[in-house]
């Protein structure tokens, strides 16, 4: 291969790769911004635990939860073992906050 034929195919790479980042970026932002508006209602959910008595966590309810995002990962072919994890480390952070509230 000359070496312009191997500039050009490096040229093509750097591009595919600034495209596949700048997908990430947006990608990483719709995940933030995603989170923060799911914490919102998390919070109204812990305030009304709060005000009301209620456990901070809901094991049936963390159960369903899991079993629905393995399912929808599985459709997404998004590891399963990965999206439990991050499933639960959502829900671990949630019943912190609620925890919070109820003191």
């Amino acid at each position: 291969m000359s070496d312009d034929a191997l500039l050009d195919d490096a040229a093509r790479a750097e591009a595919l790769l600034k495209a596949h980042r700048e997908s990430i970026d947006r990608l990483d932002a719709i995940l933030v911004y995603t989170l923060a508006e799911r914490f919102k209602h998390t919070q109204a959910v812990g305030r009304l635990k709060a005000e009301h008595a209620l456990p901070p966590s809901d094991p049936a309810r963390e159960a369903r939860q899991i079993e629905r995002l393995e399912r929808l990962s599985q459709e997404a072919d998004l590891d399963p073992e990965f999206a439990k994890k991050f499933l639960a480390f959502i829900i671990s952070e949630v019943i912190r906050h609620h925890e919070r509230l109820q003191k």
